[in-house]
């Protein structure tokens, strides 16, 4: 949430590669909420014309939004307000944004719930093709085997704190090769200095 910019911290600072986020952090940092939101009177299309204006993209944005609608499943979309979309839609047209975006920082809070299996499909190609050019993403899920598939490292956090790291290699070994679900209910009911029964 202090990433995000929606809830300040009571110390510190936060920064990416040497930049202390501020204000203008929506530069920086684009976050996905779980419960997308969407402008009513704006149409899918309108919304990546104004993502576009306000993160000043430059000419030929409308191929990249064209393509992204397309890998979506959004073109004949393209048309439809807001206030119609069904949560799968508002999902897809707030992923579009994001991405065409450009920020090199994304938080996705868990952004398969509402999808179709395509846009499960297409979110996480589009995922791999982010981290391909360089960009850093948080995914914030508890479909664990969704995160295997897009993440280089996973975070387990029990009541907001950390009690496992590591890459999905590691995270399995823990447990001879277990499932991430042996892993995560492992190390969330019998955290460190635990007894186990």
């Amino acid at each position: 949430m202090c990433l995000a910019g929606l809830v300040r911290p009571d110390t510190g600072t936060i920064a990416f590669e040497a930049t202390v986020l501020g204000a203008e952090r929506g530069r920086t940092v684009a976050l996905i909420p779980e419960t997308p939101e969407v402008y009513p009177l704006l149409t899918v299309w309108e919304h990546l014309a104004f993502v576009a204006a306000l993160t000043k993209q430059p000419r030929g944005w409308e191929t990249r939004a064209g393509a992204l609608l397309e890998r979506l499943a959004m073109t004949a979309e393209r048309g439809t307000l807001g206030s119609e979309m069904s949560k799968g839609m508002r999902q897809k047209t707030l992923i579009a944004a994001t991405v065409l975006g450009g920020a090199p920082v994304l938080l996705l809070d868990e952004p398969m719930i509402g999808l179709d299996p395509l846009g499960q499909r297409e979110l996480r190609a589009i995922v791999a093709d982010l981290r391909a050019e360089g960009h850093a993403i948080l995914v914030s899920t508890h479909l664990l085997e969704s995160a295997a598939a897009m993440s280089d490292r996973m975070l387990v956090l029990d009541r907001g704190r950390l009690v496992a790291s590591g890459t999905i290699e590691e995270l399995r070994a823990r447990r001879g090769d277990g499932s991430l679900e042996d892993v995560f209910l492992d190390v969330t009911l019998h955290p460190p200095g635990t007894a186990q029964t």
